[in-house]
């Protein structure tokens, strides 16, 4: 399949080259279609009658006065399908309007074009069935154009197109969507038809795309396959900014402010890939000095225009020149020389062509005589013809309000457009929508006055709708590219940019009230998945009639801003190859790619204002904490190829999820050390119990089964007498002595208490002492699985603990109360409320020798958990302490092995308890 998308215009035309239209059977009244022959001269049947035209006279359809007659004249030299004039003439005494001439008529189509409404610049409307009319955007030599597509039998159809012959007007006058008819006066239109196959986009791709409507006979592509200009193709934002423009130039401060104004669009919109200087009209003939000399007499001269040039080029925009060809009675000097001149001066990479739709090889010539790859940049948009001569252009914003579907992309996707967007009116969010919906660029000209409050917002939604149209640059220039593909909703309109490995839909919504639902059906392949560009998610095919939709979503917009240049939503969707492989566990992403040249890691969505952790291609395992810091929410990682998006993932960091932010330091190998009780390796499974789970635990590690390594525990809790020999041995003092030691009195030990656990310590406290100690302290992971003994018990003594049993209560959704009964006292402290020194307990040690693992003192572990709002330290055991009068107490007493409870911390001071302390381990 990937390959079919390829190689679509040659299939296409391979298809249709083996069957094309050789003639039309015209009816003996000469008003209707008896008929079509093939090329194979086989008689090809339509399902039903149809005319040669369909016209209106006087806005009515039919011509009830019956003022007009016409005469069809077939080509029988053209080889490329069905030609023929059809001339119509006014035989009433008035003169008429004539318009809406569609060959082949409008009942029964798949598809066709022609006028609707009054609209002086856009009345050209696509018809499809059973849906809302979609004004569109056609050459400006073809404004009157009609088009059809019909069905002749299964996957058969015939396309034909009518346009009026300019050189035929006789008694008549060409208006842009009419031709008034003077009595007795005549024009004649030439009728195109073909055959295709397939979709009725095909058959549009035929007359517009193949055959550029018939403009040219063999389209020269000459300047589209230089290296040297193809370049525009990657740019989607310019600005056009006049030379007194305080963005430009301060003549306040009598210095150029045109760096900041750049610096500002790349925080924005990623930047300016083309800037045009205008400092011409105007004022030009206010004195004798031409165009060019106006350059000269810049601030600095040509030179230091040159020097911002290079500047700009530095950061990535390119400096783009006016040209004027109306200036024929200033100062003489020749344009051609003119041009050359300024450019060499300047080393300027383009030229605005001022007033004209086209260029010409002597304009392109005098570009090519200083330097490569200097763009010819036309004020209109090219018709067909003229596109041979120039690969750059504008949508015109004297079309203010343009039809949202502009199909001069779509008879030359390699021509680089750009809408015409003006700040100062009004917001214009769907001018940006409609660049973006018809994969072409925007150009902002600021020439009028005005900087409105809200313009950097509406710079924000440009960058969003720029940054996807240039990091799939590739897509937005393919030949395969199919506009208004299916969709199971009127009022959203999809259009498909395939190549061999990516397709992209871009997605336009006319829908106030947002969208969410199925809308366009997908293939769906084993090495491919979905993407949701705009909104940066993951997005599953859904099954429907044994077919695969997709779903879009677009944003609601205010109801009012329907029919103002603020209207519109988008929504992008990708096909991406499976490139990317990524595996977010807690806090730990893994992510790797054989192929690309960097892999892009976001805090959020994508955008210019942001900067992403990058990664060469290849493996990773990156701790998200140490990149992202306290981030929480959608974390988008992307594969490029130089600049452009070869395959995306998005994970999520659930708000409130505490991330293990804590490494395992490893310590020096020792067999045995005293004190210590080594714990063999094994399987251990992972079950965690928690009280209040308000501020939630970590559940990553639930039910995962882990592979231990062996290592050594210490027996028992660090001692009073063991922190003692450390301060004495090192002079330790933490760095916030708050409640330290608190216990002690005047750094001594209470009497009687060197052998009770050390109390009043914090995290830091504890791992001081264990580094000390050429030790560290345990994982929760680690702590359990020693205490449970290798067969996931509940309490130290024994795996057969059922006259243990818990009074249950539930309080809130987040806390459930669980009493401990049935313990006997031999085994641990129960919770009485006083401390007992290590080793009172014997009977309540595992099968490892671990001893006063519940009901002594929590047991800090080195497990450092952090969330978006919180850090909190996992304790273990339980401790001595249990407050009973209310359920919202910390649950203390002795606690199962499997429980945990959070240390929150805030300070050092604040974290140190009577009841908290810790044991260490060691590595074998």
């Amino acid at each position: 399949m990937r390959l079919l998308i390829s190689i679509l215009g040659l299939l296409l035309a391979s298809q249709m080259n083996a069957q094309n239209l050789k003639d039309i059977v015209v009816s003996e009244s000469g008003k209707e279609v008896d008929g079509l022959i093939g090329s194979l001269n086989q008689k090809l049947d339509l399902a039903s009658p149809v005319p040669v035209v369909s016209y209106e006279v006087d806005g009515k359809k039919g011509d009830p006065h019956k003022a007009i007659t016409f005469n069809v004249v077939p080509d029988k030299d053209f080889t490329k399908g069905y030609k023929a004039v059809v001339t119509f003439t006014n035989r009433s005494a008035d003169t008429v309007a004539l318009s809406n001439v569609v060959p082949l008529g409008i009942e029964n189509k798949t598809v066709y074009i022609t006028g609707k409404g009054d609209n002086h610049l856009s009345r050209t409307h696509l018809f499809r069935p059973d849906r809302i009319p979609v004004n569109v955007i056609v050459p400006d030599n073809a404004w009157e154009l009609g088009y059809s597509g019909t069905n002749i039998d299964g996957d058969l159809s015939i396309c034909a197109l009518t346009r009026r012959d300019p050189e035929s007007l006789k008694n008549a006058q060409a208006k842009r969507f009419e031709t008034l008819v003077g009595p007795g006066g005549s024009v004649s239109y030439v009728l195109y038809a073909e055959l295709y196959k397939g979709g009725w986009q095909n058959g549009l791709r035929r007359i517009f795309q193949e055959r550029h409507l018939y403009d040219v006979e063999e389209f020269d592509n000459s300047l589209y396959e230089r290296e040297d200009l193809k370049w525009i193709r990657n740019a989607y934002v310019i600005h056009l900014i006049m030379s007194w423009d305080k963005n430009f130039y301060d003549s306040q401060k009598g210095g150029y402010t045109v760096n900041e104004f750049l610096a500002r669009g790349r925080r924005l919109y990623g930047g300016d890939d083309a800037l045009g200087l205008w400092p011409t009209w105007p004022t030009l003939g206010t004195d004798q000095r031409n165009q060019f000399d106006l350059f000269r007499e810049l601030p600095g001269g040509l030179p230091k225009i040159k020097q911002l040039a290079n500047e700009f080029r530095k950061d990535g925009t390119v400096f783009f020149l006016c040209y004027n060809p109306w200036d024929e009675s200033s100062r003489e000097e020749g344009h051609m020389s003119g041009i050359a001149d300024l450019i060499k001066e300047t080393d300027a990479d383009g030229v605005v062509l001022d007033t004209k739709g086209s260029s010409s090889k002597e304009y392109q010539d005098a570009a090519d005589s200083i330097k490569e790859g200097v763009i010819m940049y036309s004020e209109g948009m090219a018709v067909p013809k003229d596109m041979q001569g120039i690969v750059s252009g504008r949508v015109h914003n004297a079309l203010y309000y343009p039809p949202f579907l502009n199909l001069n992309k779509f008879i030359k996707p390699e021509f680089a457009l750009f809408r015409v967007g003006e700040l100062f009116k009004e917001p214009i969010k769907r001018e940006f929508a409609l660049a973006f919906f018809n994969g072409h660029g925007t150009e902002l000209n600021i020439f009028a006055p005005g900087q409105p409050s809200w313009v950097n917002e509406q710079y924000k939604y440009l960058g969003r709708t720029s940054r996807i149209l240039r990091e799939n640059s590739p897509n937005f220039s393919s030949s395969a590219y199919t506009p208004l593909i299916t969709t199971l909703h009127d009022g959203i309109y999809v259009n498909e940019w395939p190549l061999d490995e990516k397709t992209i839909y871009t997605v336009f919504s006319l829908i106030p009230e947002g969208f969410k639902e199925v809308l366009f059906e997908v293939d769906v392949e084993e090495d491919f998945h979905f993407v949701d560009l705009w909104h940066h998610k993951e997005v599953d095919p859904v099954l429907k009639d044994d077919r695969y939709y997709i779903e879009v979503e677009t944003d609601a917009f205010n109801k009012s801003y329907l029919g103002s240049n603020n209207e519109s939503e988008v929504d992008c969707i990708a096909k991406l190859p499976k490139l990317l492989d990524t595996d977010l566990e807690n806090d730990v992403l893994r992510v790797s790619a054989s192929t690309g040249s960097v892999i892009k890691i976001w805090a959020g969505e994508p955008s210019y204002d942001k900067k992403a952790v990058e990664l060469e291609v290849g493996q990773h395992t990156i701790r998200l904490l140490d990149y992202l810091g306290r981030y929480e929410g959608k974390v988008v990682i992307q594969l490029f190829e130089n600049d452009i998006l070869q395959d995306e993932n998005v994970v999520n960091i659930k708000p409130g999820t505490p991330r293990l932010a804590s490494v395992v330091e490893k310590t020096e190998i020792k067999k045995k050390v005293k004190g210590m009780v080594r714990i063999p390796e094994g399987q251990f499974t992972f079950k965690g119990t928690h009280g209040d789970g308000f501020i939630p635990y970590p559940m990553y590690r639930e039910g995962q089964v882990f592979e231990m390594d062996s290592y050594l525990m210490d027996k028992h809790p660090v001692t009073n007498a063991e922190f003692k020999k450390f301060i004495d041995a090192t002079d330790y003092r933490p760095a916030d002595e708050d409640n330290f030691l608190r216990h002690w009195t005047g750094g001594n030990i209470p009497e009687g208490q060197k052998d009770f656990p050390v109390v009043y310590v914090s995290y830091e406290d504890a791992k001081a002492f264990a580094k000390w100690a050429k030790k560290r302290l345990p994982t929760e992971l680690e702590w359990q699985y020693a205490a449970q003994a290798g067969d996931g018990r509940e309490w130290p003594w024994s795996n057969k603990t059922d006259d243990i049993y818990r009074e249950q209560e539930s309080i809130t959704a987040t806390l459930t109360v669980f009493k401990i009964k049935g313990i006997d006292e031999k085994y641990c402290n129960l919770g009485n409320g006083e401390m007992d020194p290590i080793g009172k307990y014997p009977k309540g040690a595992n099968p490892y020798g671990l001893e006063d693992l519940v009901g002594s003192v929590w047991q800090m572990t080195n497990d450092l958990y952090k969330s978006g709002s919180y850090d909190y330290i996992l304790m273990k055991g339980g401790s001595y302490y249990n407050p009973a009068s209310s359920w919202w107490y910390v649950q203390g007493g002795p606690r199962e092995l499997h429980y945990r409870e959070h240390l929150l911390r805030v300070s050092q001071s604040f974290e140190r308890n009577a009841t908290v302390g810790f044991r260490c381990v060691k590595d074998l």
